[in-house]
């Protein structure tokens, strides 16, 4: 038996497995009894975000160990307990931690300093972070994006101009992380990330989105009017930025654009949290058929039904799966060279979709009312197919990688 099939195991370490039980007791205990009230208020449950920061859950020091944890499971092993719990919750409790990743991403040790903490705040002061990269004209098609940011050398400042929208927490976030256009020119290489400080004029909410689904997490467009920045707010610092733009200016690669760095990395996040309502609703649903009678016996012991829950079963944990290995490859930085993050993100969110259907199938007229949750978690799952990268997206992205050719 070689090392390195020695060193191979898919188990959790004693530390993860004792931090995913103690975010479940929270799930479990606070947020779920909450679930049904938030999405029916449609507001930000601060309350949940007040309890969680009581006891160190919605924190930077919580979400750092998480990220920085070695075998890279420590945010999707979170993120899926969370979501099992409710999804609208859970991405109020973790939408500032887009936002922080941007900046962790590309920004400098002061930056990631300075402006962290002011994303979470602390038990009695709950803050919250946006990341804003989307636009009217600007989803899937990032390199579209219209806002403006001029430098104005006489001030040492950024003049930002635009529209987004489909913002987590946009509008009522304390720091607001904006994707810029610095050179039109350019496309997608010609864009930068800016951090926008608490109180700046020119920021405001624009109109406040009525959801299908996680409800209770704030999505709104944010208005910049002549938003001006310092200089030090260019996330990466300004230095960095001109070393870009002449290396393309030169015709040699730019590396990767600000909002696509993101993305990227935040996609086996995402798939962590579709795997949680897609879990929720495989238990819901094998513990209704185990209690269920009718024609005299369980209906889980109608091959119709069981076989459901086989699939059903199989899928979430396939969907698991895949989400660990793009985890575990991000954290060794190891190349996706298959995509292998993407294909998390379409796997999970595609198998998020169909386990929910199949269980409102499985409870029937029951399943179609609010007295039972799979409605919910059906509402819930189908933004996993939209957001931070549609399916269709997450094809073309895994199509070239495994062709090695331009699809469009």
């Amino acid at each position: 038996m070689s090392d390195a099939t020695q060193g191979f195991s898919l188990e959790l370490s004693s530390d993860l497995r004792e931090m995913r039980d103690w975010v479940h007791q929270f799930a479990a205990s606070v947020i779920r009894p909450a679930a049904a009230e938030w999405d029916e208020r449609e507001q930000v449950p601060w309350p949940v975000l007040e309890e969680a920061a009581k006891i160190g859950l919605y924190s930077l020091d919580f979400y750092a160990q998480q990220y920085f944890e070695g075998s890279g499971l420590g945010i999707p092993v979170v993120f899926e307990e969370l979501f099992w719990a409710d999804a609208g919750i859970g991405l109020s409790l973790t939408g500032s931690s887009l936002a922080a990743v941007s900046v962790v991403s590309n920004g400098t040790p002061e930056q990631i300093g300075e402006w962290l903490p002011q994303m979470f705040g602390k038990p009695g002061d709950v803050k919250l972070g946006a990341f804003c990269a989307s636009e009217p004209d600007a989803g899937s098609d990032v390199g579209a994006i219209r806002t403006r940011a001029v430098y104005d050398q006489k001030s040492d400042e950024w003049v930002i101009n635009g529209v987004k929208t489909w913002a987590t927490n946009g509008g009522i976030a304390n720091v607001h992380v904006v994707v810029a256009s610095v050179d039109p020119a350019l496309g997608s290489r010609g864009q930068a990330s800016f951090i926008v400080p608490p109180g700046t004029p020119g920021l405001r909410m624009g109109q406040k989105f009525r959801k299908h689904g996680i409800r209770a997490s704030h999505t709104a467009e944010v208005i910049l009017d002549d938003v001006r920045v310092p200089g030090q707010c260019l996330v990466g610092g300004k230095d960095k930025l001109d070393e870009r733009l002449a290396r393309i200016g030169a015709g040699k690669r730019g590396g990767e654009q600000a909002a696509m760095k993101t993305f990227e990395a935040s996609r086996p996040s995402v798939a962590a949290m579709a795997v949680g309502v897609a879990r929720a609703a495989v238990e819901f649903a094998t513990e209704y058929a185990r209690t269920r009678v009718q024609f005299g016996r369980p209906i889980g012991q109608n091959q119709g039904v069981a076989f459901q829950l086989a699939d059903m079963r199989a899928s979430v944990d396939a969907a698991r799966l895949l989400t660990w290995r793009a985890a575990w490859m991000a954290r060794q930085g190891l190349p996706m060279l298959a995509a292998e993050g993407s294909m998390s993100k379409l796997v999970a969110g595609e198998t998020a979709v169909r386990v929910t259907e199949q269980a409102i199938q499985i409870l029937g007229g029951n399943g179609y009312t609010r007295e039972y949750p799979v409605e919910r978690w059906h509402r819930d799952a189908k933004i996993f197919t939209i957001f931070e990268g549609t399916s269709e997206i997450q094809r073309m992205i895994i199509g070239r990688a495994v062709t090695g050719l331009d699809v469009r």
